[in-house]
């Protein structure tokens, strides 16, 4: 089932474009599909060319991650453009693959388990470790070369669109540029941005972070929204926590209006 929200009047800056960005999918394909055909049937009355933005978090705890990578990865002619971002989840599962044992034990310890038994299943190989070869035989080097080209954010207008958040007491371009490999600067990394992000207070200059990463219930802590998915202190959340909700969240941003999008079981 999709659901399109009410329009909201919100300062947004957009270049012209209408955008329309996906949360966390963590592997449930079937929310996924949902999502990208409700707004696909969106476009006709869309303001501008149409932006399609995935903010990343595509595998893992949901039971079908390699579905759900392949779909983001695969073509969307309907919209003008599409971005791809990394997210956290993603990070874990390339560094795991080029041997990185720290990112390996964190990954399986954040449910990568799910997506590393996938993996197993689809490329022959039970109980292997995950490494390179794993990947390109279980998704197609065309999925393995997509996920390397993932971006770490989208900046258009006033709107900086990334997975995690970022760091308002950081200069933006250098925070941003950190290297997706670099595990190390958790928790405040773009991938990973939690605290200090969604519980400040002070703005981000006069833009507006559209983010995922931070599920429903982990957020309430930090922000005390009761709705999680509502535009607020220049941040706007669109992590749904799908594969324990049932939702995956998304929205379509125009200059001066948004609205938040849901596809759910």
């Amino acid at each position: 089932m999709f659901t399109p929200g009410p329009w909201i009047a919100a300062p947004t800056e957009t270049a012209g474009e209408t955008v329309f960005a996906i949360g966390d999918v963590h592997g449930c394909t079937p929310l996924l599909e949902a999502m990208l055909a409700g707004m696909t049937g969106l476009l006709p009355e869309a303001a501008g060319p149409a932006r399609l933005v995935f903010l990343g978090d595509l595998i893992d705890r949901g039971p079908d991650g390699i579905g759900s990578l392949r779909r983001w990865a695969g073509p969307h002619p309907a919209f003008a453009r599409v971005d791809r971002l990394l997210g956290n989840h993603e990070q874990m599962l390339l560094l795991a693959a080029e041997g990185d044992r720290a990112a390996r034990d964190l990954w399986l310890s954040l449910n990568g388990e799910t997506m590393l038994a996938e993996l197993q299943a689809a490329s022959g190989r039970p109980n292997a470790e995950p490494d390179a070869a794993m990947l390109e035989a279980a998704l197609g080097a065309a999925v393995v070369a997509v996920l390397h080209g993932a971006a770490s954010h989208v900046a258009l207008g006033n709107l900086i669109l990334v997975h995690g958040g970022i760091d308002p007491q950081a200069e933006l371009a250098g925070f941003l540029a950190q290297p997706w490999r670099d595990l190390a600067a958790r928790p405040r990394h773009w991938a990973w941005m939690k605290e200090g992000f969604l519980d400040w207070h002070g703005g981000f200059g006069g833009r507006i972070v559209v983010h995922g990463h931070t599920p429903p219930a982990k957020q309430h802590p930090l922000t005390g929204l009761d709705d999680p998915h509502v535009l607020h202190e220049s941040r706007l959340n669109l992590d749904g926590g799908s594969a324990v909700t049932g939702i995956v969240a998304g929205a379509q941003i125009e200059t001066g209006r948004y609205r938040v999008l849901r596809a759910g079981s």
